[in-house]
């Protein structure tokens, strides 16, 4: 265990899993590994992968001796950091927009107001290329999954699930609640990073269509 809650385990010979408390401070911890490894203080690492608690440092060639390093780190709040800031202009017209509706006990025209003030984060990718977990929705706008998941759902469409936001950068099956849909390319190979949503950066949504009014 090293210092802050952080739980570091050795994985193989050359890689080092960090679990944190929650999505929150593993959020932080990735943001301070991103930070370090810019500047040119952390040892070499191949690849940080970061998850809804963990962060994962492969390639590493002392994974004890980081783990000893990470124990004597400051890691500042997400609060304290300036990140970069995507907005994704929606329209709030989705399939499961009157169920999320009712489960928040509101008007299906007020889904959009309320989804589009809160300020995302996207925690960590996975599931699909380009496919971000965006953490920040207030805990009683939480909404399960569907119980039975539709076999496609088309690109660009916005879900809820848990606490997660998430957009679909393809069409592929999925589970989520649909309350809208952009038409902001999440995955681009010819662009880089490829990904529009990354782990750190900020997510804002902009309704459009009726919504906007």
């Amino acid at each position: 265990m090293t210092g802050h809650g952080v739980r570091a385990l050795p994985v193989g010979e050359h890689a080092l899993l960090l679990e944190c408390a929650d999505g929150e401070a593993s959020a932080a911890l990735h943001a301070e590994v991103v930070r370090r490894r810019a500047a040119g203080e952390l040892p070499a690492v191949r690849e940080v992968v970061p998850a809804a608690r963990t962060v994962l440092l492969d390639g590493v060639a002392d994974p004890a001796a980081l783990a000893a390093l990470v124990a004597e780190w400051e890691i500042p709040p997400l609060g304290a950091r300036e990140a970069p800031v995507v907005e994704l202009p929606v329209r709030y017209d989705g399939a499961d927009l009157a169920a999320v509706a009712e489960l928040w006990g509101v008007r299906p025209r007020e889904v959009a107001g309320i989804h589009s003030r809160v300020g995302f984060r996207v925690a960590f990718c996975g599931f699909a290329p380009g496919f971000g977990y965006l953490t920040g929705l207030p805990s009683r706008y939480e909404v399960p999954r569907r119980a039975t998941p539709r076999t496609s759902v088309p690109a660009g469409a916005v879900g809820l699930a848990g606490p997660y936001t998430g957009v679909y950068p393809r069409a592929s099956p999925g589970g989520w609640q649909l309350i809208g849909r952009t038409d902001a390319a999440l995955w681009d190979p010819g662009r880089e990073p490829a990904a529009l949503l990354t782990p750190g950066v900020r997510v804002r949504f902009r309704p459009v269509g009726e919504a906007a009014g």
